[in-house]
């Protein structure tokens, strides 16, 4: 199996683990009953063909099938007025099966061969400190905000480097902010800097040296509205700012619901990227009866140059999925979707989605129109009783199709179960 890689966040375990002895844990009634372990087990295989190759990479298939393990333990906090704890993540992938023609599925990391390697792993801890409803963390870190949204899309998630505090100490309102100076993608080991994708291109030529974030969420009215604040910035890549509305109105037997974002983003620093230029807004509406939740949602993109954002990262954009992203240069999409949960027909755990999503409008810098559409199918059950309770599957296919990129046809299957160890 391969060594775990020693990076900053499992010195800082070590470091935790030698300064509290055995007695003074026990003495710290909250740091150990208030402990959380849980290891989830998921098994996913991957297939994604391109069927009309567009750019430098003419690999026609993308297939893999790997096992996953996820540890996570989350400790309470000492005593006294200031309270100190530590979460620790531990993650280990193994290959089942791949090929030199079919790696590249962001399951498993490629060796220098080509090959993808049996095993990975990880075991890194973050430490936390608390006073009142103020908390600091120091090591490893998964931000879930707007400007870096958390995408644990394949085998294992993503996790960053770095220091965030957060703060809730007025009613409703919630801040956060940090530094980040590395990240561990989500098929790796290892600890790398950050780089960033314009739209759905990786820009792999240029890294940075940090990523900074700041900004809030106000949540009122009963807490079915909630305003957003959010600035983010990729060192001498690009910087960003977000502003968001989401609201959830009950009318008779029905959910109304509303998610409206825009984003502005420039070069920054010494462009190490050069010049960018991107304002995107979107809106997702939703209404929601019984089993049934109905969906239609906007997105334009403004400006010179494609969204940015960290690589390789999904955002929080309306009509994001996690096979195109609807977000090059002056794209304007619209979605329609339908979901349905099983449970209003006497059938729990079982849910689906279909999803239709179309844009147009594209510079394609090529001299044409760029134009893009997908259609989702997802289907999820989660076991409710028996020896098997708690084992979810998934079954996803997706269609896209595009006249500037690659097409896809792709299937995910999931199978997944949590333990809860403490």
């Amino acid at each position: 199996m391969k060594q775990i890689v020693p990076t900053t966040g499992s010195v800082l375990s070590m470091a935790l683990v030698s300064s509290f002895s055995a007695g003074a844990l026990a003495a710290e009634a909250g740091f150990i009953e208030d402990t959380t372990a849980t290891l989830q087990a998921r098994n996913y295989y991957f297939s994604r063909d391109f069927s009309d190759i567009v750019g430098a990479n003419r690999q026609s298939k993308a297939e893999e099938w790997a096992q996953g393990f996820i540890l996570n333990v989350k400790s309470g906090y000492t005593q006294g007025p200031v309270g100190f704890g530590v979460d620790v993540i531990g993650l280990l992938g193994l290959k089942l099966d791949s090929g030199p023609d079919r790696v590249n599925t962001g399951l498993l990391p490629v060796k220098d061969d080509g090959r993808a390697a049996n095993d990975y792993s990880r075991l890194e801890a973050a430490l936390k400190v608390r006073y009142s409803k103020t908390e600091i963390k120091v090591g490893e870190l998964q931000p879930n905000v707007p400007v870096l949204a958390f995408s644990d899309i394949r085998l294992l998630p993503p996790s960053y480097q770095g220091a965030s505090i957060s703060s809730s100490e007025i009613n409703g309102l919630t801040l956060q902010g940090g530094h980040l100076n590395s990240t561990s993608l989500r098929n790796e080991a290892g600890d790398e800097k950050m780089q960033a994708m314009l739209g759905h291109v990786p820009q792999r030529q240029v890294s940075s040296d940090g990523f900074n974030f700041a900004g809030g969420d106000y949540a009122f009215n009963d807490k079915r509205s909630s305003v957003s604040a959010w600035y983010g910035q990729l060192e001498d890549i690009y910087n960003q700012r977000f502003l968001g509305l989401k609201h959830s109105q009950p009318t008779g037997d029905w959910i109304l619901g509303a998610n409206i974002g825009y984003y502005d983003s420039r070069e920054d620093g010494k462009k190490l990227l050069g010049n960018i230029d991107n304002q995107a807004f979107f809106s997702l509406l939703s209404a929601k009866r019984g089993g049934h939740t109905f969906y239609v949602g906007y997105q334009g993109m403004f400006g010179d140059s494609a969204f940015p954002r960290v690589f390789a990262n999904i955002s929080p954009l309306g009509n994001e999925v996690p096979t195109y992203e609807f977000a090059s240069t002056d794209e304007r999409s619209w979605q329609a979707r339908y979901d349905y949960d099983f449970a209003a027909l006497g059938v729990p755990g079982l849910t689906s989605t279909v999803r239709y999503i179309s844009g147009n409008n594209v510079d394609t810098g090529k001299g044409f129109e760029g134009k893009d559409r997908e259609r989702d199918l997802d289907l999820g059950y989660v076991v409710q009783s028996g020896s098997l309770k708690g084992v979810g599957v998934r079954v996803r296919n997706a269609m896209a199709r595009s006249n500037y990129r690659s097409d896809i046809d792709e299937n995910r299957l999931i199978l997944s179960y949590t333990w809860t160890l403490l």
